[in-house]
């Protein structure tokens, strides 16, 4: 099977192996941005809905965002933060995963 579809797909393929072998275990951030167009209270839902955030944590994070630009809202591996960030992303949210080094 994999000899087939390495045929059809070879470097598509490739690249999904090598992503999921990589990334899965490894620490990440998850990384709000700031934007023109989201409220206060869009954002603060949005993170105590996904991310289990407390109404506080959830306000401080939104003003974090707002006077510094970005936030790091959760850090986890990249198999858990992959499916916050579509769901933050889907809600209008600016959000991307940054490797963490540590």
């Amino acid at each position: 099977m994999e000899k087939i579809l390495r045929d059809e797909f070879p470097k598509e393929f490739e690249e999904v192996l090598v992503e999921e072998a990589v990334d899965s275990g490894h620490r990440a951030d998850l990384i709000v941005y700031n934007d023109d167009h989201n409220t206060f209270d869009w954002v603060i839902e949005c993170f105590i809905d996904i991310l289990g955030h407390t109404s506080e944590q959830a306000e401080q994070l939104s003003l974090i965002i707002h006077y510094k630009g970005k936030a790091t809202v959760k850090s986890a591996t990249m198999e858990v933060l992959r499916p916050l960030k579509t769901a933050l992303v889907d809600r209008g949210l600016s959000a991307v995963i940054e490797k963490n080094d540590d």
